[in-house]
């Protein structure tokens, strides 16, 4: 970081200042001094050229006010930004709020409590509210519209600051004894701050300055210290919050009379005095230090006393109050940026982030791409890749060095744990320096290597392509860098300051002033040579024989690293340092293509030296991206950097140095001949390019030749050998016309010379296929038809390439692209278009597998499997069917093909859906594959678990039901097989029974398929009859429950008889009743408690009535049971006498015929009613 003074405003009768405050948001500049001077000036730029931007734009005042109000000296003045309000007070306690109107600043509030003076005001951070301090212990809070909100006498306490914290929920007051104490926005008090920094300190001190960055540009760092605190003798700490218990320590070795922070809290300014061993005076100087106390440098101010400083909004400029002057400094900030392949790389924080957010700006096409990363420390770039060094993690002491390209993807991050304070880059090398230690990583081969070099480099990779040397080391450049992180832990007395690297050298700086000198890549201590100052940075030439040197006060100085030179005790020493010597200077970049070529940045001036002598400067505030081929490219960094997400083309800048500018003038005024001799005597590839390109305009191909030949362009010696076959002039001047560029012009030329062909060509070279469409449909006669097909292809590629997925479908059908056809469709989720594309290709054409995997991605089970079979995978087709679910069509395809493991699949899939206990599952896989036995046996086994848990007895039917039902279907698939088999021959009846008797085969084992319907007729009965008992037919709820003494089996006898018992009670037929208790009174399955209150109530029940049954006759028949038992309707349980009587074709049960009219389907199994 580099500042420098750069303007100086003098107060009319040399009124002395005491305050000055830069109004952040709109530029407003506030000054108070003696006398009640108080002045609003504003700094403004005014050019009309638009290249002079920033820094370098000249300022005039385009505001000097004088605000009359204060009658004694100003002390202090503080500005709301975002209510556009200055608040400043004066020796006597007057407050004036001021405002702005039409342009010029009024007096809006007054106040004065004439008891004592402010000592100090603050708005906090959203301007809603202000905290104003008496020295007296006066605390008062009050609104931005006037309203007092609450105040307080804090009695015998002197106070002198005050400051809000970010969230407006802390006061900080500042003691006249030094003291600090913490009160919440309330005013009362919570606590004394520790202040670490005073420790050892005796005597009287006062506080010089608190502020506290409020984080609204966001923070350096996520846990960035924000709140700093300055003393008078120059002890100063950084916390990161109020209670801080480790806040960062500063010993600035000045008197402070004042800090402040810069806009993004970056930057601490602390301005003051100190005192010169050889001067009897103090001098004025300004401090600069980070958030974690490193010192950025010391900017020295000129006259008697200094009194205050303030930032401007931006940051790059401050404004000092010196005795009677305003002095201003500009700063050149450390961003963090590079430049790599046409593309600008640059940080910056935001406050809705903790990261840093990095943006790749390729300047070539205008397009951005953003990274966010965490805890950057650095980017450095070379060629085409770029360098992120940052923190790997909060609480761990490692690092990475991440490589990207231009687009910022990240292609190879190292994890190192060494603090990469300095990075230097070659083209094959990434150096990485702590202040003890430096490594070196081979990060990529380059591809233009000599076989030496190769070799040297394969050797190197073998023994690892990373290594570590400690500074104080003389490596020999064999294999004693070996990769050991234990040298980068011990300590050095004379740290590293700076380094830099070329392809075969590599200077490491030390702040002793020493220079190292290795040879590199093998790493091999050369020279060392000692300088009379610290670098802050260094910079190789193009060849590595000079190296420039910026130190910390920007005095730039040179060094001939291989000059033999005789030194003052006649001793041949190796190195010399070069006359040349320049000031202020705060960025530098040699040319890549000459060692005698540089640019650098003197305060707002570009400078271009070629041999230590300068060039007219360059008004311009830029940072030097690139500097070859004679021309500079510079990037406005300030500027991007106010609205970093928009960065404009506008913000780089291209200077030519004046040597292509002669060349330029020579050729257009005086002519091809005499410019080609000025260049002769100043040859340059790129002054030959220029004088063969200004050849060629003229067609002059004898001189262009010969320049193309200087220049060593074999394309452009070619194309000159390709325009001297051409007859016609017209076509030369058009060619010449397309190889500057100029296509529109050309096409013109060609289509006018009837030549539509060499325009069409032209476009194809140019990939327009756009164009080339247009042309070939203009033209009359018929275009080619491969090259309309083709043009029609590219464009369909140029707008899938963009996922304009429907124009690209237009262009692939005229094109005849199926591939790209069914890519589209797909993306396009059009599934129909798939479907007919997939009809219209012929049989096993190579795309049908692929849609038929598209169609399986979306599971469209029946459009897959016509695709696989058109193109004969039927195995495919089975696969897709099985994995979609479809397991019936995959039976059906299996059998269709005669594939035998279609049944082996089933069972597999079947016993992996069990496992997960999902056997309902399974049943549905069972049933849809037509394994009906399978499906039954399963429905059945949940059902008898379920009437084991005595769940709902109408749950339990359903179950019941459809155990039967899977099984009447089972019958049925029996009966169609056997009757496919015996086509013709015999009757139905004898293929029925061939099928039951296969049947009978297959199903001995199981009880359930001799009567499928039992445990559904049970469950039926069992409900019908407590339904008919509590609707009040007593009678025929008694003779339904008799028919459960039939499945004793299925439903447990205490249900059973419990419910006969119940039902023949309440019909009164009490010998049915009586045999019921006998039979529950017998039943083992009860506990004798439970017996006993059977028998208890049997006796209380037969005491009162004798077991007899009073309607004998009608039960006779139900109670006898036996070999002629009568058909039972199932919806009213009575047995069937008549003729007349309803069959359900499903489950062949019945019901009376004057039943039936009353249902739509069969009480049963629910099937409708026909």
């Amino acid at each position: 970081m580099f500042f420098y003074l750069s303007k100086k405003i003098a107060v009319p009768n040399n009124v002395k200042l005491k305050c000055i405050s830069w109004n952040k948001d709109q530029g407003f500049i506030a000054c108070g001094g003696e006398d009640g001077l108080l002045k609003v000036l504003r700094l403004e730029t005014q050019t009309d050229d638009s290249k002079l931007r920033g820094l370098a734009a000249p300022s005039n005042l385009s505001m000097n006010q004088n605000l009359e109000g204060h009658s004694g000296a100003v002390q202090v003045v503080t500005w709301n930004e975002q209510y556009q309000k200055l608040t400043t007070s004066d020796q006597n306690g007057l407050i004036i709020v001021w405002m702005l109107y039409k342009g010029s600043w009024y007096e809006e509030m007054i106040n004065n409590r004439n008891k004592s003076v402010v000592r100090s005001m603050s708005w906090n951070a959203d301007g809603q509210k202000i905290c104003i301090v008496y020295e007296d212990g006066a605390v008062i809070v009050g609104s931005v519209d006037g309203n007092r909100i609450w105040g307080k006498d804090l009695k015998g306490i002197q106070l002198c600051h005050v400051t809000w914290s970010a969230d407006s929920k802390i006061l900080l007051f500042g003691m006249a004894n030094g003291e600090i104490h913490i009160y919440d926005n309330q005013g009362n008090f919570i606590m004394k701050m520790k202040l670490n920094c005073l420790v050892n300190v005796t005597g009287a001190i006062s506080i010089a300055g608190i502020h506290w960055y409020h984080g609204t540009e966001g923070y350096v760092e996520p846990d960035c210290p924000c709140l700093a605190i300055c003393f008078d003798n120059g002890r100063c700490q950084i916390m990161r919050h109020e209670n801080d218990q480790n806040p960062v320590l500063i010993d600035t070795g000045m008197y402070v009379v004042g800090i402040q922070w810069n806009h993004i809290g970056s930057v601490l300014a602390v301005a003051g005095s100190q005192k010169v061993v050889t001067q009897d005076k103090d001098v004025n100087i300004v401090q600069f230090y980070t958030p974690f106390g490193e010192h950025l440098g010391t900017l020295k101010v000129p006259g008697k006393q200094m009194c205050s400083l303030s930032w401007e909004g931006g940051g790059l400029k401050i404004a000092l109050a010196v005795d009677s002057f305003i002095y201003f400094a500009n700063i050149r900030p450390d961003y963090k940026w590079g430049y790599c392949s046409n593309t600008v790389v640059y940080a910056y924080t935001r406050p809705d982030r903790p990261e840093y957010c990095v943006v790749f700006w390729d300047t070539k096409n205008n397009e951005k791409y953003v990274k966010y990363v965490k805890s950057l420390i650095s980017i450095t770039t070379c060629g085409d890749f770029c360098i992120l060094a940052t923190k790997a993690d909060e609480n761990h002491p490692q690092f990475v060095l991440v490589l990207c390209n231009s687009i910022g993807t990240p292609l190879d991050p190292k994890y190192i744990d060494l603090v990469p304070l300095f990075v230097a880059m070659t083209k094959t090398h990434v150096i990485a320096a702590s202040k003890e230690a430096f490594y070196t990583w081979q990060y990529r081969v380059a591809k233009k290597l000599t076989a030496l070099e190769i070799n040297q480099i394969t050797r190197s990779r073998k023994e690892g392509r990373e290594r570590i040397y400690h500074v104080d080391d003389v490596p020999s450049g064999s294999v004693d860098g070996v990769f050991d992180y234990s040298k980068a832990i011990q300590g050095t007395r004379d740290p590293i300051c700076a380094i830099t690297a070329s392809d075969k050298t590599l200077i490491v700086g030390r702040e002793s002033g020493v220079i190292q000198r290795y040879s590199f890549p093998n790493v091999a201590l050369i020279q060392k040579y000692s300088l009379d100052c610290r670098a802050c940075q260094l910079s190789l030439n193009c060849n590595s024989s000079r190296l420039a040197i910026i130190d910390i006060a920007g005095v730039l100085t040179f060094f001939d690293l291989d000059t033999r030179v005789t030194d003052s005790t006649g001793q041949q020493v190796v190195g010399e340092l070069l006359k040349l010597e320049r000031k202020d200077v705060w960025d530098m970049k040699w040319a890549k293509d000459n060692p005698d070529l540089f640019a650098m940045m003197e305060k707002t001036r570009m400078y271009v030296f070629r041999n230590l002598d300068p060039e007219e400067p360059i008004q311009t505030s830029g940072y030097i991206c690139n500097f070859e081929d004679l021309e500079i490219k510079s990037v406005l960094l300030d500027e991007i950097l106010k609205n970093p997400e928009h960065p404009s083309k506008d913000y780089i800048m291209n200077f030519e140095i004046r040597s292509l500018r002669d060349s330029r003038a020579l050729i257009e005024k005086v002519g091809i001949e005499d410019a080609s001799q000025f260049i002769e005597d100043n040859p340059h590839p790129r002054l030959w390019r220029l004088l063969a390109e200004a050849a060629l305009q003229k067609l002059d191909l004898y001189t262009a030749q010969q320049a193309f030949v200087r220049c060593k362009d074999y394309q452009g010696i070619k194309f000159v050998k390709r325009l001297g076959n051409l007859q016609s002039e017209s076509m030369k001047q058009a060619e010449v016309i397309a190889y500057f560029g100029r296509f529109e012009e050309a096409e013109r030329m060609y289509l006018d010379m009837d030549r539509r062909d060499l325009a069409i060509g032209l476009r194809l070279k140019l990939g327009d296929w756009f164009r080339v469409l247009q042309l070939l449909k203009t033209g009359s006669g018929d275009a080619d038809d491969s090259l309309l097909e083709q043009a029609h292809n590219a464009i369909g590629d140029y707008f899938a390439d963009r996922q304009k997925w429907l124009n690209a479908v237009q262009y692939y059908v005229k094109g005849r692209n199926q591939e790209r056809l069914a890519e589209c469709y797909y993306m396009l989720e059009d599934y129909e278009g798939l479907e007919n594309l997939a009809n219209s290709l012929p049989e096993n054409h190579k795309l049908l597998p692929e849609i038929a995997q598209m169609f399986v991605r979306v599971g469209m089970c029946e459009q897959a499997v016509n695709a696989f079979l058109k193109c004969n995978q039927p195995k495919a087709a089975v696969d897709t069917c099985v994995h979609l679910n479809q397991w019936n069509k995959a039976v059906e395809l299996a059998k269709s093909h005669s594939m035998k493991e279609i049944g082996s699949l089933l069972a597999r899939y079947a016993s992996h859906l069990l496992e997960k206990n999902k056997t309902l599952d399974a049943i549905e896989l069972y049933r849809k594959a037509s394994y009906f036995f399978d499906a039954a046996k399963l429905m059945y086994k949940i059902a008898d678990e379920e009437a084991k848990k005595r769940t709902k007895p109408l749950r339990v039917k359903k179950l019941y039901v459809l155990s039967a039902l899977l099984i009447e279907q089972y019958h049925e698939q029996m009966k169609n097989a056997q009757r496919g088999k015996v086509k013709g021959k015999n009757s139905e009846a004898t293929s029925a029974l061939a099928g039951l008797l296969e049947e009978e085969v297959l199903s001995t084992t199981s009880r359930f398929t001799d009567n499928a319907w039992r445990g559904a007729e049970a469950y039926h009965f069992f409900i019908l009859a407590q339904r008919q008992l509590y609707e009040g037919y007593v009678d025929t709820a008694l003779k339904t429950a008799l028919h459960l003494r039939d499945y004793e089996d299925i439903i447990p006898s205490v249900e059973i008889y419990s419910l006969l018992a119940l039902c023949a009670c309440a019909s009164r037929a009490f010998g049915t009743c009586s045999k019921a208790f006998i039979k529950l009174e017998s039943l083992e399955t009860l506990s004798a408690e439970q017996k006993q209150q059977y028998e208890d109530l049997a006796l209380e029940i037969f005491t009162k009535h004798t077991p007899k049954d009073n309607r004998k006759s009608e039960l006779n028949s139900l109670l006898e049971g036996g070999e002629g038992k009568l058909p039972t309707c199932i919806a009213t349980g009575s047995p069937i006498i008549e003729y007349q009587f309803w069959v359900c074709k499903v489950c062949k049960h019945y019901v009376l015929a004057q039943e039936i009219s009353n249902y739509n389907f069969c009480p049963l199994c629910h099937s409708s009613v026909e």
